[in-house]
Parts: structure tokens; C-alpha cells; sequence
């Protein structure tokens, strides 16, 4: 068998199982439960200074 057929027949196979597990799994991951807690802390860092501007530094002139 040549290298090439026989590298099609993995990836028609055994890879595309075994990405479809990683798939699910990631999927799983990320909506584990107390997960949502830790992704509204992360999606909210933009906004941590929201109510307080930043103090700015003077420069030398």
C-alpha cells in the first residue's frame, strides 16, 4: 500500500473519530458547570475600570 493511501485511509477513518471526539469534548469543556463564572470575569476585563477613568501619568516636558 502506498504512503499516501494509506494515510487517506486514516484520516478517512480513525482521525475524523478521533477530531469528533476532541470536538465534543472541547464542547463539553466549555459548558462544564461553574464555568459561566469564570468566562463573565474574563469577557468583563474591558470594563473593570468603566466607573473610574484612568489616571494619567504626566510625561517630561
Amino acid at each position: 500500500m502506498e504512503t499516501y493511501s494509506f494515510l487517506r485511509a486514516f484520516a478517512d477513518s480513525w482521525m475524523l473519530l478521533f477530531l469528533f471526539g476532541f470536538f465534543v469534548a472541547v464542547i463539553l469543556w466549555v459548558f462544564r458547570p461553574g464555568s459561566s463564572r469564570e468566562y463573565q470575569e474574563t469577557a468583563g476585563i474591558p470594563f473593570r475600570h468603566d466607573d473610574a477613568p484612568a489616571v494619567e501619568k504626566e510625561g517630561p516636558k
